[in-house]
């Protein structure tokens, strides 16, 4: 018999198990992007949080700020209800995503920046 319960106390999910009369507590931090936005895209728009830019090179070389390269992958944050009935969004929040170079605008919600665009310039999810 497996029982399993979570409480989420601010960031943190502490979730207890119960396997064959054995109880086993697991603390799980994460990162609850969700709770807080309070900014519901609208049509197609989907709202994504870029990766953080590369530090070091393979080789361990630091790169300044001034030449990081702007990041073409994020994680989903908010999505809109889509653009028609017959065209469902394709993304979900949580999505880790690929996108272009220069695709959506930058915006800054409560200090954190952020990139919203259309699901057309999403290139795809893994």
């Amino acid at each position: 018999m497996t029982e399993i319960s979570a409480i989420k106390q601010g960031g943190i999910i502490i979730a207890s198990a119960a396997i064959d009369k054995k109880l086993q507590i697991l603390t799980i931090k994460i990162k609850s992007t969700m709770s807080k936005v309070s900014f519901i895209p609208q049509g197609d728009r989907v709202l994504v949080e870029p990766a953080s830019a590369e530090e070091k090179t393979s080789g361990g070389i630091i790169i300044p700020d001034t030449a990081k390269e702007k990041p073409q992958k994020g994680t989903v944050v908010a999505i809109g209800p889509g653009k028609k009935k017959d065209e469902p969004m394709t993304v979900k929040v949580g999505d880790n995503v690929l996108y272009g170079k220069y695709a959506g605008t930058e915006i800054t919600i409560d200090g954190t920046e952020y990139l919203i665009m259309r699901q057309d310039d999403i290139f795809g999810n893994f």
